[in-house]
C-alpha cells in the first residue's frame, strides 16, 4: 500500500498539511503544522532506526505500525541542502563513510534481516546470466566481462562491512548546522568497502587526491586497493549498461558503453 495524503491526515490529524515528497516509489511526504515539518515514510526495516541512532540519517521522531503491517516512520525535515559534486572532496565525507562502514551495529542489524554478503564472484555469475539471457553480443561487454572474471583473485577482501552502495552526491545532506547525513538507504549490501569508495572516488575525486581523500578516509592507497577500485567501477558501468539495456534507454547504453571502453583502456594499462 502506497502512503496517501488524505489517509495520512487521518493517521495525524487534519491540522497537518500533507504534500508528496517525490521520488519513484510514491511513498513519501513531507508534512507540516505550526511551523514545524516531517519527512514520512512507509519504511517496514528497522534498519532506519540504527541509522538515525547512529547520527546517519536524520533522527527519527516516531514510528507508527499500521493494521496491515506496514510502518510509518517520521523524521525531521531537513534544513540544508544537497552536496555539490565539488563538495565530495571534504574530509567530513570521508569520515562520515568511515564511520558507516566501521559501524558494528548498522552490520549486526543487516545481517539479523537476512542480508548476505555480495561477493565478486557472485555478481559476475549473475552478470554473465543476464548477458546471456539477452543475448547481448557486443563485444566491449565482453571484453569486460573477461577483465573482471581475470582479476577475480585479485579483488578477493576479508573485509564485509555495510555499503551504502549509492554515493551518488544528491544523497548527502549538509544540514544548516553542518551535520553531514547520507540518505536513501534502499540499497543497502554487505560487500566489499570498495564499492561505495571506488565510485566516489572515480566520479568525484581527482586521481592525484585519492591518497589524501583516503587519509581522511583511514586507509592508504596501494595495488590491491586500486585493483578493486578499479575493477568496481568498471563493474557499476557494465551494471549501469545492463540496467538501461533492459529499459531500452539506447541513450544511456551508448554512454555506459563509452565509461566500459574507457575502464577497459585503463585496466589494460594502455
Amino acid at each position: 500500500m502506497k502512503l496517501n495524503g488524505n489517509w495520512l491526515e487521518q493517521v495525524l490529524g487534519s491540522e497537518w498539511k500533507i504534500t508528496p515528497a517525490g521520488g519513484a516509489t510514491g511513498d513519501a511526504y513531507f508534512a507540516e503544522r505550526d511551523g514545524q515539518e516531517l519527512f514520512l515514510k512507509r519504511n517496514s526495516s528497522p534498519f532506519l532506526a540504527v541509522l538515525s541512532a547512529e547520527g546517519i540519517v536524520p533522527k527519527l521522531v516516531w514510528t507508527k505500525r499500521m493494521e496491515n503491517g506496514d510502518v510509518i516512520i517520521a523524521q525531521h525535515r531537513l534544513n540544508g541542502r544537497k552536496l555539490k559534486p565539488m563538495d565530495m572532496n571534504g574530509s567530513n565525507v570521508a569520515q562520515l563513510l568511515q564511520k558507516i562502514h566501521r559501524s558494528k551495529e548498522l552490520l549486526d542489524m543487516l545481517k539479523r534481516l537476512g542480508k548476505q554478503p555480495l561477493t565478486p564472484n557472485s555478481i559476475i555469475e549473475d552478470i554473465e546470466q543476464v548477458v546471456a539471457l539477452e543475448r547481448i553480443e557486443q563485444p566491449e561487454i565482453n571484453q569486460a566481462i573477461a577483465v573482471l572474471l581475470n582479476q577475480l583473485p585479485d579483488v578477493q577482501c576479508d573485509e564485509f562491512v555495510v555499503c551504502h552502495c549509492d554515493v551518488n552526491h544528491n544523497n548527502w545532506l549538509l544540514s544548516e548546522t553542518n551535520q553531514l547525513y547520507l540518505i536513501d538507504w534502499d540499497g543497502a549490501m554487505i560487500a566489499d568497502p570498495a564499492i561505495d569508495i571506488g565510485i566516489l572516488l572515480y566520479w568525484y575525486i581527482n586521481e592525484t587526491d585519492w591518497e589524501d581523500w583516503l587519509a581522511s578516509y583511514g586507509l592508504k592507497l596501494d595495488e590491491h586497493l586500486l585493483t578493486r577500485i578499479y575493477w568496481y567501477v568498471l563493474l557499476q558501468a557494465l551494471t549501469s549498461f545492463l540496467w538501461y539495456h533492459a529499459k531500452q534507454n539506447e541513450e544511456e547504453k551508448q554512454n555506459w558503453l563509452e565509461h566500459i571502453r574507457m575502464m577497459l583502456v585503463r585496466m589494460n594499462g594502455n
